[in-house]
């Protein structure tokens, strides 16, 4: 089955090219099923480019996906056009106020790992959003930062700066073979990972919280919080082949020190174009959290919460 997109959206040409079965509205109408609703909290300053990373990857099941796109409601970005904003995003006080409920929730990372989170300017706001979920959505699933911002919150686990950027494509390895999220997952595994802070295991473990992916040389990867119905997720599976290449080729065009990317680039070779080793996991996590989604989520969207 196919993700439901505004048929304007970039994101339904780019998916379409790339053989993703997409829909829009006059197609989703004709068909006699209740899909599943996935939110994405979208903290990128690039926001096109996420949505397109997002929606390849729960995109390619076999249930019916509506993504819904929120944005914060006072923050206004700088590197997408308003228009597109505001033609495709809702704000989430107007999501709160509505008493919409999804299925699932994405909410990204966003480049602020430097600030304390109480410092980030919209805080207040994300903190209401973290609430909400409780009631409101069945899965939720942070990424990078904002993986790290709901475990503080609902845990107390502190992020630590780390004195040089983890950057590259980190080799990590499977701490929970039996878990459905991690169903036909090698035992190791590449994924990107591009952060200047750290959470650490020894303080997951304290809160209780099981460590699904970790690797010796950047830490806990993947985090799964039973109690609040979340997955945590501090790197990058749903990153594109070339985006630890932006990365790096912005922070060398800026002047900005950065080592190349590690086990990227062939031979190290930032002249070489990198492969991507990674999309196959990136495609079975998310397609395992959708799956568990679709067996697990209430059929009637108001009963989500009530459990």
């Amino acid at each position: 089955m196919p993700i439901k997109l505004p048929s304007d959206l970039p994101a339904y040409d780019v998916l379409a090219r790339e053989g993703v079965m997409v829909m829009g509205e006059r197609q989703a109408a004709r068909q006699d099923i209740r899909p599943l609703r996935i939110g994405l909290l979208n903290l990128m300053p690039k926001k096109i480019q996420t949505e397109n990373q997002f929606a390849r990857l729960i995109g390619a099941t076999p249930l019916q996906i509506e993504l819904s796109l929120i944005r914060m409601s006072e923050h206004q970005t700088r590197n997408t056009a308003a228009d597109h904003m505001e033609t495709f995003y809702r704000p989430f006080s107007e999501v709160e106020a509505s008493g919409d409920k999804f299925d699932g929730l994405i909410i990204t990372g966003a480049p602020i790992e430097h600030l304390p989170f109480d410092e980030v300017t919209y805080w207040e706001e994300l903190t209401r959003v973290f609430n909400w979920t409780q009631g409101h959505v069945h899965s939720t699933f942070g990424v990078c930062w904002g993986g790290m911002a709901m475990i503080n919150h609902f845990h107390g686990v502190a992020k630590h700066m780390l004195d040089h950027k983890a950057f590259g494509c980190v080799r990590h390895h499977n701490q929970a073979a039996a878990s459905p999220y991690l169903r036909g997952f090698s035992d190791d595994m590449v994924i990107p990972v591009s952060r200047w802070t750290e959470l650490k295991r020894e303080e997951i473990e304290a809160a209780g919280l099981p460590i699904l992916i970790d690797s010796a040389d950047t830490g806990p990867c993947l985090v799964e919080d039973p109690a609040h119905r979340a997955l945590y997720i501090f790197n990058h599976f749903e990153y594109d082949s070339d985006t630890l290449k932006q990365e790096y080729d912005r922070d060398v065009a800026e002047g900005t020190p950065i080592n190349v990317p590690a086990n990227y680039y062939p031979d190290d070779d930032p002249s070489r174009p990198p492969s991507n080793r990674w999309r196959s996991h990136a495609h079975l996590l998310y397609g395992n959290w959708i799956n568990e989604i679709y067996q697990t989520t209430p059929f009637d969207l108001t009963k989500i919460g009530q459990e």
